[in-house]
């Protein structure tokens, strides 16, 4: 099975990246965009035994700082 995790930063936290890639975009003359907001992906091939609370427990414990960071899980 393939199984992909969104991490995004939650509201409020400072995006450096972003603002970087928002104002190389500025840079190479492309305009309205307003923000910039950069995540990760992590996709996971694992077995069909891996449960939901098995991969949520991965995120909380290891892929997401949970303090400043959201993640989505989609199974697939």
């Amino acid at each position: 099975m393939k199984t992909r995790i969104y991490v995004t930063l939650k509201n409020g936290v400072l995006d450096p990246q972003g603002k970087a890639i928002h104002h190389a975009l500025d840079g190479l003359g492309f305009s309205g965009v307003e923000e910039v907001r950069q995540g990760k992906l992590i996709e996971l091939d694992h077995d069909a035994n891996v449960s939901d609370a098995d991969l949520d427990a991965m995120c909380r414990k290891l892929l997401a700082n949970t303090v400043i960071e959201n993640y989505r899980i989609e199974r697939g």
